[in-house]
């Protein structure tokens, strides 16, 4: 059974990255320090700019954060890929939200643009996501269009972010 909620804390999302939280065969969020989100505010079968499921997260920011040390030295960002990242974690996290089971992958962008950056000077990080389309067939996958901002600021914007959840993988 799917714990469908409209929110999840920490504790939640870690456990969705030991498969708790979808079940053994639910897709998994990453876990340390490649979980970009401390907690989702908002989830939604409806809503978002195309009125098809709507996801917003947080991520806390902190000047210790691993990735400010080595990206780069003297001159520390957030790794832009990062957030890109989480916004595919996301529309997989969505997809088992929705009951979706296996392996989730990343299967591309359409276009993704760069418009700030997050320093460690930064409080907070917001992700939404809106659905586009969930296709569920053989191949589970979900498409949609993402923004990042820093507190409050939109700073990336990425368009068809797609994410397929995979039975077998052996052969991706």
């Amino acid at each position: 059974m799917v714990d469908k909620r409209n929110s999840y804390k920490k504790e939640d999302l870690d456990a969705s990255g030991r498969g708790e939280l979808f079940g053994e065969n639910g897709p998994p969020l990453p876990s340390g320090n490649m979980l970009m989100m401390d907690r989702i505010t908002k989830m939604t079968e409806t809503g978002g700019n195309y009125d098809k499921g709507f996801i917003e997260a947080e991520f806390d920011i902190k000047p210790d954060l691993w990735f400010f040390s080595c990206h780069f030295t003297n001159d520390p960002v957030m790794p832009g890929c990062l957030g890109l990242d989480a916004m595919w974690q996301l529309v997989g996290f969505y997809l088992g939200w929705l009951g979706g089971k296996g392996k989730g992958r990343a299967l591309g962008v359409g276009e993704v643009k760069f418009t700030g950056q997050v320093l460690p000077t930064a409080k907070k990080v917001t992700y939404r996501i809106h659905l586009k389309r969930v296709i569920n067939r053989k191949l589970i996958m979900g498409v949609a269009d993402g923004e990042v901002l820093v507190d409050d600021k939109c700073i990336y914007t990425a368009k068809d972010l797609k994410v397929g959840l995979f039975q077998d993988i052996s052969s991706f």
